[in-house]
C-alpha cells in the first residue's frame, strides 16, 4: 500500500494494514488506532488534535514543523479518496510553530472567534485555532469547541462522523500505510523531579531507568518518596510496580517524578492526577528530541492493560530468537487487539503475558549478562 494508492483500497485493508503495523494511540488512552479507521464509512471528517496542552509538551508543535510535508501528503490522499474535510486544532498561542504545516496543507483558517465551524460547509484542510485552555486537549471538548458536536453517554467521535487522532499517532499512521512501516519507537518527555527536562526519541519499551538517567538522576538515586507518574502535569497516573519495573508503551507521551505528598493531594477520581497547580512548570523545556537507544527493551503487549475491551497480542518468539528492528514479535489477540514489533536489533531474553524482553546485540552476547 501507499499513499498514491490509497483510493483503490477498501476499508478493511486499511485498518488491518493499520493494525499489523501496531498503531495506537500516542497519548491518552492507547487506543488500538485500526478500530476507529475501520469505520471510516461511517465519517466524513478528520479533527487532529494538536492541542499540545500539557505544559512541558512540545512534541505537536515539533511534529508539526519537522514532519509537515508527510502529514500534508496524508490528508491530501484522505482528502482524495475518503474524506471531506481535515480540521487542525491547536492554540491559537502555537501558530508560528505551526505556520510550516498551515503552509504546506494550503489550508483555510479559522480563529478562535470563528468557532465552532460548520465542517459541511469548510472542505479540504482547516485550521481551527483554540484559545489557550487545557481542557481542550480533550477529545469530547475539542469537539464540542470546533463544530459544536456533544458527545453524549456512550457516544463516539464516529457515531457524530469524526475521527480524532493526535499528530503522532497520524505521523505513524501515514508510514504504515505508506510503506507499511510498523510503530517501534516513542517520543517521550521526562519532568518533574529531575534535574534536566527532556524530550526524548526512544524504543518502545525502553526503561524508565534509562529516562530518568538521561535527565540527570540515577534510578538508584531516586528519593523513596518519589513516585513515577504516567502522563503530563493535568493528566497523569501512578505507574504499576516500582519504576524499575516501568516499560514505555505506545501510548506513553511523557513521565514525571513526583513526590508522594503531592501525588496524594492531587488525586482525583479513577486514578486522574492533576498537578497543573501543584507548582510552577515553566522552565529551561527542551523543544527538539534526542534519540535514546538502551542496551534492552521490555515491549508491552498491550499499550494500556486498563481498557477493558482491549486484548494482548499473542507472542510469536521464544527466549533465544534473534529479531530484528520492525519484525513482528506478537500477533493481534481477540477483540481488539493490535500486532507488537521488535523494537531494536537484538535476541530475546524473556516471553510474558504482556511484554517480550529484547536485548540489544547478537545471541552469543548473552553471556555477559
Amino acid at each position: 500500500m501507499s499513499l498514491s494508492r490509497l483510493d483503490g483500497v477498501t476499508v478493511p485493508e486499511i485498518a488491518t494494514t493499520i493494525r499489523n503495523a501496531g498503531v495506537a494511540g500516542a497519548g491518552g488512552s492507547g487506543f488500538p488506532t485500526y478500530a476507529k479507521w475501520r469505520r471510516l464509512d461511517d465519517v466524513d471528517h478528520l479533527l487532529v488534535n494538536a492541542q499540545e496542552s500539557e505544559p512541558v509538551y512540545h512534541m505537536d508543535t515539533w511534529l508539526g514543523r519537522e514532519r509537515a510535508s508527510g502529514l500534508a501528503a496524508l490528508f491530501d490522499a484522505l482528502l482524495g479518496t475518503a474524506l471531506e474535510t481535515v480540521v487542525v486544532a491547536p492554540k491559537l498561542t502555537d501558530r508560528d510553530r505551526l505556520r510550516p504545516l498551515e503552509t504546506a496543507t494550503d489550508a483555510t483558517v479559522y480563529l478562535p472567534d470563528d468557532l465552532p465551524l460548520d465542517p459541511e460547509a469548510a472542505s479540504g484542510v482547516v485550521f481551527a485555532y483554540t484559545e489557550d485552555r487545557y481542557q481542550y486537549g480533550m477529545e469530547q471538548v475539542l469537539l464540542r469547541t470546533v463544530d459544536g458536536t456533544v458527545l453524549v453517554g456512550d457516544d463516539l467521535p464516529m457515531d457524530h462522523g469524526w475521527i480524532v487522532q493526535n499528530v503522532e499517532t497520524l505521523a505513524n499512521l501515514r508510514r504504515a500505510l505508506d510503506s507499511g512501516t510498523p510503530v517501534t519507537r516513542k517520543y517521550v518527555h521526562v519532568a518533574g523531579d529531575v534535574p534536566r527536562h527532556r524530550f526524548l526519541d526512544v524504543p518502545v519499551g525502553t526503561p524508565a531507568a534509562h529516562l530518568l538517567d538521561a535527565a540527570g538522576i540515577p534510578i538508584d538515586a531516586v528519593p523513596d518518596d518519589r513516585v513515577l507518574l504516567e502522563g503530563g502535569p493535568g493528566w497523569c497516573f501512578r505507574t504499576d510496580g516500582p519504576p524499575e519495573t516501568f516499560a514505555v508503551s505506545k501510548r506513553t507521551n511523557g513521565v514525571l517524578l513526583v513526590d508522594r505528598e503531592t501525588v496524594a493531594a492531587h488525586t482525583l477520581g479513577e486514578g486522574r492526577i492533576d498537578l497543573l497547580d501543584a507548582r510552577d512548570w515553566d522552565g529551561d523545556h527542551e523543544a527538539t528530541p534526542s534519540a535514546l537507544d538502551p542496551d534492552a527493551v521490555r515491549v508491552p503487549l498491550v499499550a494500556n492493560p486498563s481498557l477493558g475491551p482491549v486484548a494482548a497480542a499473542d507472542p510469536i518468539v521464544a527466549p533465544g530468537d534473534r529479531v530484528e528492528r520492525g519484525e513482528m514479535i506478537a500477533t493481534p489477540g481477540e477483540a481488539i487487539s493490535n500486532a507488537h514489533h521488535a523494537t531494536l536489533d537484538g535476541t530475546v531474553t524473556a516471553v510474558e503475558a504482556r511484554h517480550v524482553t529484547i536485548r540489544a546485540g547478537a545471541a552469543d552476547d548473552r553471556s555477559r549478562d
